[in-house]
């Protein structure tokens, strides 16, 4: 009788908590919130720390601040690295999600990477409840992408998804509501950012940040040669000089610079095919392979794999928002929850 009314009177969330940017789903609203994973705290006397600023607004201070001033990423990898900033953080999102104060705490899915830890996954649900939850439920990353991109995931079939995030790749083989096969790899865009830095570092010596990376990997960054070759100007500081120095970089020397990171992912699917099902793999040949999360964006990634593995590769129609859209699906359909959720 409590759940009933629990659930007439709060605001039920589903929550993709991803290493570079963190979405929130509100049952009967869709995606309220889709902002960075950052948050900006001001170092206080006795080891306190005061935060300033969560989201967008804290990234635009990263590689910005006084000595002072720290924008820390708190999830790294797919994992919680810094509780008490993840738990603020939520915290801030889930205000903000509500718009007023709450009656009652709201119900909570959380997506996770697969292969998480206990103490990772109790480490999410306790940053969670501290941010008001009422009831925490996991999900796993590949399985609410597979739901939020329209896969029959409760059918006797195989459906292959490659979830591409900023910290992990997860690659997942589902049939009749369960993940048959995953392998989870800790690659993912950070990874292409941070090996672009390293590129322009060696071959320019100029030091560039991680946002500069990242807008380098979106404006000219492909996995796949195109007809034409891209260029942009970058800047950054001379490490010989020690000056502001401007060098201009093309799409090749960038794909090449990310070609690890890149070929870590397709060797994780290749890796996956061999081991999936006979009967299950004689459906993916069917049905193919679904690309969805931001790194899966990279221009021409989808041709790199159909030319790598000779299978079908769809891009999911909303590859950033699908998994957490999926999360949502899920929290509205409890029979549905409770056949895909983990527990601890």
């Amino acid at each position: 009788m409590f759940d009933f009314f629990a659930g007439m009177f709060s605001t039920d969330l589903a929550i993709d908590l991803g290493t570079s940017n963190t979405l929130l789903f509100v049952r009967g609203k869709g995606i309220v919130i889709n902002e960075p994973s950052v948050v900006a705290v001001q170092q206080l006397p006795g080891g306190r720390r005061e935060l300033l600023a969560v989201g967008r607004e804290a990234k635009d201070m990263l590689g910005r601040t006084p000595g002072d001033i720290q924008a820390i990423k708190p999830v790294k990898q797919g994992v919680i690295a810094d509780f008490e900033a993840t738990a603020e953080m939520l915290r801030t999102f889930i205000q903000k999600a509500h718009g007023r104060k709450a009656l009652v705490k709201p119900r909570i899915i959380i997506c996770v990477p697969v292969g998480i830890t206990e103490v990772e996954k109790r480490a999410v649900r306790e940053s969670a409840e501290s941010a008001s939850a009422r009831e925490v439920h996991l999900i796993e990353e590949p399985m609410a992408a597979a739901i939020g991109a329209g896969m029959p995931i409760t059918e006797p079939s195989g459906n292959m998804i490659v979830d591409v995030g900023g910290g992990t790749c997860e690659v997942a083989v589902i049939s009749l509501g369960g993940i048959v096969y995953n392998r989870s790899i800790r690659v993912g865009g950070d990874k292409m950012d941070l090996a672009i830095m390293n590129h322009i570092k060696r071959r320019y010596s100029l030091l560039v940040g991680e946002q500069t990376a990242e807008q380098i990997k979106i404006k000219i960054g492909n996995a796949y040669p195109d007809d034409e070759i891209a260029t942009m100007e970058v800047k950054g500081r001379d490490l010989v000089a020690g000056v502001p120095k401007t060098v201009e970089v093309n799409s090749d020397e960038i794909r090449e610079a990310m070609s690890e990171p890149i070929n870590n992912i397709v060797e994780a699917v290749r890796i996956s095919l061999e081991r999936t099902p006979p009967e299950l793999a004689s459906d993916i040949v069917d049905r193919g392979i679904i690309l969805t999360g931001g790194g899966s964006l990279l221009h021409n990634f989808d041709t790199l794999l159909r030319e790598e593995t000779g299978l079908p590769v769809y891009l999911a129609e909303e590859p950033v928002t699908g998994t957490v859209t999926g999360a949502g699906i899920a929290l509205e359909q409890l029979d549905l929850l409770q056949q895909v959720s983990i527990e601890s």
